[in-house]
């Protein structure tokens, strides 16, 4: 079993700046497939930002590429998220996930078996 709590969401300006952390506990960390996705209120959960195990290669979202940049410490078995240049379309519950067995960078939900709580990002104009 994997469990995994976000954390660091919150109220910012447009324009602002947040880094969203997830720490994984249970199986071997650096054994799986990260990725975060987000809802926002009568959406479809969608992909976000996605990273290999081993950290090397990152895949992006159209609508955050150049924005957001997704990392990993494998020695603190947590994952980031650093949002910059945030907008108010940014606002949603951000969910981390994990998967052993998914192909990296994958952006259907239902490919990773395991998930957060979720941390709201609510972006103000």
């Amino acid at each position: 079993q994997v469990q995994l709590v976000e954390s660091g969401g919150g109220l910012v300006q447009a324009g602002g700046s947040l880094r969203l952390s997830c720490a994984a506990s249970g199986r071997t960390f650096s054994s799986y497939a990260m990725g975060w996705f987000r809802q926002a209120p009568g959406k479809e959960r969608e992909f976000v930002a996605a990273i290999r195990w081993s950290g090397g290669n990152t895949y992006y979202a159209d609508s955050v590429k150049g924005r957001f940049t997704i990392s990993r410490d494998n020695a603190k078995n947590t994952v980031y998220l650093q949002m910059n240049s945030l907008k108010p379309e940014d606002t949603a519950v951000y969910y981390c996930a994990a998967d052993f067995t998914v192909v990296a960078g994958d952006p259907r939900p239902y490919e990773y078996d395991y998930w957060g709580q979720g941390t709201q990002v609510t972006v103000s104009s």
